[in-house]
């Protein structure tokens, strides 16, 4: 596993590229129930490639580890696993990935007033107005997020 240190918010744990290796999950044909409980089946419908599933561009995917709470209102926990995608169009209301001079974050990006805002999920922070900033880039988006319970 490639364990680059960018920032102090996000670690880089590697391209998608570097992940394929064709083992799968397995995943049951019977969905599980979030309300009545439903009689359990046996019979594994095939294995799940979570590779296949969370990422559309292996060479512009990568999985990065999240570090604080300002994104908790967005799921977005301490130690949750990224799975972001570069090649991704950053759009108002998308969670990206923001490299400020030089020090990677993850907000939604917002537009608002003719300002480009990185917004946090939390009240305790305030947004990051990056509309005149020199040093701002927008390195990729966040498009799946894997936590533990």
């Amino acid at each position: 596993m490639v364990k680059l240190h960018f920032a102090p918010h996000l670690t880089i744990l590697g391209s998608a590229a570097n992940f394929q290796n064709g083992r799968g999950i397995p995943i049951f044909s019977s969905p599980v129930q979030a309300g009545f409980p439903a009689p359990a089946e046996d019979d594994v419908e095939s294995q799940l490639d979570l590779h296949r599933y969370c990422v559309t561009n292996p060479t512009a995917t990568f999985f990065l580890r999240a570090c604080g709470d300002s994104m908790i209102g967005a799921g977005i926990h301490n130690g949750d696993l990224l799975v972001v995608d570069r090649s991704a169009e950053a759009a108002h209301g998308r969670i990206v990935i923001a490299a400020i001079e030089g020090e990677l974050t993850v907000k939604r990006l917002c537009r608002k007033d003719g300002r480009v805002l990185l917004r946090p999920e939390n009240p305790a922070y305030s947004d990051i107005d990056i509309t005149e900033r020199e040093y701002v880039f927008i390195w990729g988006i966040v498009t799946f997020v894997i936590h533990s319970l």
